[in-house]
């Protein structure tokens, strides 16, 4: 006759201490981490006569989206007083196609320098990771030469082409890590059934791609919108992104600070990061651990 062992009332109590120490240590830190922008929120929803005579940590009595509005609609960025509205448009028409384009662009860069090497591609691939890792005002200068020699300096076209050439390299190493863990007998398979590069690669690479696909488009697009170096150098008056808008609003000086406007447009200029993360977050994680950033 087989025995099943079980625990003794004293090493449940003991795991049951453990866990409930573990959670008391992740509630503690959750509390710290998220208090940031419970301060931020809540700012955001009061009045400045709430802002001026409570705390930080104090309730909006009268919640109010005035802030937000102001934020959005006729907060001055300087001497102009259209609020991050305009601001907000130019981030979106930017990283919209340099997302699309440079994730696309490293999807076939990964599948060429992996199922379909050549004489110096590895060189080249070596070449590609100096972009990953060379500090970014290094190309501050050449880069406002090309954009300058294109005709297309201080716009939001050049604007795109700077994120998508700047992100190339990382979306490269992402899809051809991912890429070296695919079979090859699968293209060799659709080689000698006559499929073509292109056939293969919409067919077959593309629809095993959903992990990584998903890791590089929300890495690109956090890093693009985010991106504050790139939207002030090689901007103009009416192509400067959200990052830019919400520095001016914040620096440009009146007789009243306005701390709750000043949240509710950083609260603004973050939103659209924190959506993608809280819907396609679970799916991020999982496209790492598929490989998107093994060797």
């Amino acid at each position: 006759m087989s025995h099943t062992l079980s625990p003794s009332p004293a090493g449940s109590r003991h795991l049951t201490a453990q866990r409930l120490l573990l959670w008391a240590v992740l509630l503690v830190f959750a509390f710290f981490f998220l208090l940031p922008l419970y301060v931020m929120v809540s700012t955001s929803l009061k009045s400045m006569d709430e802002v001026r005579t409570g705390t930080l940590l104090s309730v909006p009595l009268s919640p109010s989206l005035d802030a937000w509005s102001k934020a959005w609609h006729s907060a001055c960025t300087g001497t102009d007083c259209g609020g991050l509205k305009p601001f907000f448009m130019n981030s979106v028409l930017m990283v919209v196609p340099a997302v699309l384009i440079s994730t696309a662009l490293g999807a076939i860069n990964g599948y060429v320098l992996t199922k379909w090497r050549f004489r110096g591609s590895e060189l080249l691939f070596g070449l590609l990771l100096f972009g990953v890792f060379m500090p970014m005002q290094v190309v501050l200068l050449p880069m406002s030469q090309v954009l300058g020699t294109l005709g297309i300096a201080s716009s939001v076209w050049g604007l795109i082409l700077v994120h998508i050439l700047a992100g190339m390299p990382s979306t490269t190493l992402f899809f051809r890590n991912y890429y070296a863990g695919l079979p090859d007998e699968l293209i060799k398979a659709a080689t000698l059934d006559g499929a073509s590069f292109w056939q293969i690669f919409w067919r077959i690479v593309v629809p095993l791609s959903t992990p990584i696909l998903v890791v590089t488009l929300i890495w690109q697009f956090t890093s693009i919108w985010n991106d504050f170096l790139y939207g002030v150098v090689f901007s103009g008056a009416d192509s400067k992104p959200i990052t830019v808008g919400l520095n001016n609003l914040a620096n440009t000086s009146s007789s009243v600070k306005e701390y709750n406007v000043d949240m509710a447009a950083a609260l603004i200029a973050a939103l659209p990061t924190l959506v993608v993360y809280i819907v396609a977050g679970k799916y991020f994680v999982r496209g790492l651990t598929a490989g998107a950033v093994k060797g």
